[in-house]
């Protein structure tokens, strides 16, 4: 039992558990009333979402359990009593485990891919078990490559499924009857663009998150010479840089509530409510606790605040699928 849980952790059952909830309410709650708005029924086929779901998250799970055979060194200094690798896990295990984790995804990946047609999937799912590698061995330990890497990761994962959906809708309607029924209407376009909208707030969370989290392991990263921005800045900087992340944040998503998404803005309105108390507010909060930090569980909280943003962007897809 106790090995089942090591193993368990070691893979972030919950970080993928909300890696398929991300991918499943995308689906649901953004791309199908988008699809009924245009007058097409539900178009991917359980079946393959759950085959495209399955491959993001075995690579998720092999890119984590990746992290920690590289991390030996600085989880011992930075969270002694969480370090599965080397104490219940062997090295050779866990790198056994990474290619079994990592080779099963990209062979579902490549199946969804050839399956949908699409050759932009085929290359996400082969491009980013590599580039997590890398990232484990050594782009994490340089000045910001490492935070815009894992960021741009966390924004692939719901382009997904607008590229998959695109696929569908070009696989059966480019040629109906020798017309090209998709040339007359926005919806590739609106795919894209509401997608993308939940990619870009991924990346922007994901990157403030990944920053706060290296000041909490600024004790590692200094014994072991990694170039974090604490490290390299300084933490006063390096909260300086965070505070203008968050009010890109913030900025961003008011213009889009209030002058982009069509929905009606005034306060009975569930857009607006859920805009203020359910974004804004806890933006608010990781700030203010930024900026009262003082030792690593400080930032520990900051970052589970900011894990609470990122689920609350992410549900914003529920208000959607109410409005369209």
């Amino acid at each position: 039992m106790d090995r089942t849980r090591d193993y368990l952790t070691l893979v972030r059952w919950q970080n993928l558990l909300m890696t398929a909830i991300v991918l499943y309410v995308m689906e649901k709650w953004v791309v199908t009333p988008l699809l009924r708005a245009a007058y097409f029924g539900e178009q991917l086929p359980w079946w393959l979402l759950t085959l495209l779901i399955v491959a993001t998250v075995l690579i998720a799970a092999g890119g984590y359990v990746i992290n920690d055979y590289f991390d030996v060194k600085i989880d011992a200094i930075n969270r002694p009593d969480r370090l599965i690798v080397t104490r219940s896990v062997s090295k050779q295990q866990a790198m056994r485990l990474f290619q079994i984790l990592t080779a099963a995804g990209i062979v579902c990946g490549l199946a969804v891919s050839w399956i949908l047609r699409s050759w932009v999937s085929a290359v996400i799912f082969v491009f980013v078990p590599g580039l997590l590698w890398f990232y484990s061995a050594s782009y994490k330990r340089q000045f910001l490559v490492g935070n815009l890497i894992i960021a741009f990761v966390s924004a692939l994962s719901p382009l997904l499924i607008a590229v998959a959906n695109v696929a569908w809708l070009r696989l059966h309607y480019s040629n109906v009857n020798g017309i090209n029924v998709l040339e007359y209407i926005t919806l590739p376009h609106d795919i894209y663009l509401w997608v993308g909208g939940f990619a870009g707030f991924a990346f922007l969370a994901t990157l403030i998150r990944e920053i706060i989290k290296d000041m909490q392991d600024q004790m590692g990263d200094r014994e072991l010479e990694c170039h974090s921005l604490p490290v390299v800045l300084g933490e006063p900087v390096t909260k300086i840089i965070v505070t203008c992340l968050l009010a890109l944040m913030a900025g961003l998503i008011v213009w889009l509530a209030w002058w982009v998404i069509p929905f009606p803005h005034e306060w009975s309105s569930l857009h607006t409510r859920y805009i203020i108390l359910g974004l804004l507010v806890p933006i608010a909060c990781v700030l203010w606790l930024l900026w009262s930090a003082r030792i690593s569980s400080d930032y520990r909280t900051a970052q589970t605040v900011m894990k609470f943003v990122m689920l609350m962007g992410v549900l914003y897809s529920f208000v959607i699928n109410r409005m369209l």
